[in-house]
């Protein structure tokens, strides 16, 4: 899963989370920002291809190096 949270004076304003596929807002500003960006679907569809860009591509590389560790 990728996770991008925004955070405005140590609290978490928005996050963009690949399962649930959109921004979501936790303070009222963050709620106005988070419906912006879920407007534009060119920023929707490259936060989703970030999941594939660090995910896809790094955890199995991470997963195989923390293993060979224990």
């Amino acid at each position: 899963e990728f996770i991008r949270s925004s955070y405005f004076n140590k609290k978490e304003d928005t996050r963009f989370s690949s399962s649930v596929g959109k921004f979501v807002g936790f303070t009222e500003q963050g709620v106005k920002i988070a419906a912006n960006w879920n407007k534009d679907a060119s920023f929707l569809s490259a936060m989703k291809a970030q999941k594939e860009v660090y995910c896809l591509n790094h955890v199995p590389v991470y997963y195989t190096a923390a293993l060979t560790k224990s």
